[in-house]
């Protein structure tokens, strides 16, 4: 039985015997270099992960200058648990909100946004945004959607928009703190591009950085995004029509449907995958005495409902026909 699935993840054979290092090779440099030209950014660091980039982010925020004390973190309910289980491990304190429209784009984690007195008794603003877009990468995003001192992390998992064998990439305009997270990321020495007996310890960081093969296929991927994004947004545009949607994400297309459960156990049956994304992670009992800013009914609602269906550039025309058939068909 043919498999209609959610996500493709291309497939490479990688030569190893062409880099020159197989943590450190020149394609790391190249990766950044496009993928920040890509988003519209100035500079970027690559990582072994999203999740990792994230970690620091909010271990950084002192850093930056802010007081985090005075910034309270809030953040969808309807989330990866990554997210939630960082800010717990970090000891940081947050709450939930009502948002389920950012699934499969890209939502502000942390805004610093202040007020404060400067020497001269004038009012000044001071602000930069940590902005997660693990599920969205287009052309000119940040230069679109953040500031200059903003920081953008993308995700470089293999079902993400530009997939690679797992990573993540942070953006900014400012260099101090992509410097910053480069050194983080290599155990606090400066940069591992220079010869690594020359190198010295800034701080104490961590063992956070990408291989060679990583940034291969997630290079190559980005350079195969416009043509993917041109296919997906054709399917997109074809599921709107057919289910009456207005969905805009590049990354998941979800429907409601009445009986999930059921719905997803009959159209297994002819091959297509379906997930859930995402189960409210308020309701984990490792997070009680989280605070909401409210009944977090839209998130509850919707948990029970949504519901993803295949939505990759992989599907062709008569595959995408046979998926909107067999969900008219199971509704």
């Amino acid at each position: 039985m043919k498999k209609y699935p959610l996500f493709n993840i291309n497939n490479y054979t990688i030569d190893t015997s062409s880099f020159s290092h197989m943590l450190h090779d020149e394609v790391e440099g190249e990766l950044e270099k496009e993928f920040a030209e890509y988003v519209g950014a100035r500079y970027a660091c690559v990582a072994n992960s999203a999740s990792s980039l994230l970690t620091l982010c909010m271990m950084a925020i002192r850093s930056f200058g802010t007081a985090i004390e005075a910034n309270p973190i809030s953040i969808p309910s309807m989330i990866p648990l990554v997210i939630p289980n960082i800010l717990y491990n970090l000891d940081l304190e947050w709450s939930w909100k009502d948002d389920v429209d950012w699934v499969g784009s890209s939502y502000v984690l942390y805004d610093s946004k202040k007020i404060y007195e400067n020497t001269e008794g004038a009012s000044v603003e001071s602000s930069f945004k940590i902005i997660d877009s693990a599920q969205e990468v287009r052309r000119d995003q940040f230069k679109e959607d953040a500031e200059r001192l903003d920081l953008m992390v993308f995700s470089l998992y293999p079902t993400k928009p530009v997939g690679g064998m797992d990573g993540g990439i942070i953006v900014s305009d400012d260099k101090e703190r992509i410097d910053w997270f480069r050194t983080a990321t290599h155990l606090g020495v400066t940069s591992s591009r220079e010869s690594s007996w020359n190198r010295r310890l800034d701080f104490p960081g961590w063992k956070m950085h990408p291989n060679s093969s990583q940034c291969y296929v997630a290079l190559n991927n980005l350079r195969k995004l416009d043509k993917k994004n041109k296919t997906l947004d054709s399917i997109k545009d074809r599921y709107n029509s057919e289910f009456g949607l207005t969905n805009t994400s590049r990354h998941l297309y979800r429907i409601d449907v009445e009986d999930r459960d059921e719905f997803q156990k009959k159209i297994k049956k002819f091959g297509v995958d379906t997930g859930i994304h995402y189960n409210p992670a308020h309701l984990e009992k490792a997070y009680d005495g989280i605070k909401t800013h409210r009944h977090l009914e839209k998130t509850q609602n919707k948990s029970k409902t949504t519901v993803s269906i295949p939505f990759n550039e992989a599907l062709t025309d008569e595959d995408v026909d046979f998926v909107i058939s067999k969900i008219k068909a199971n509704i």
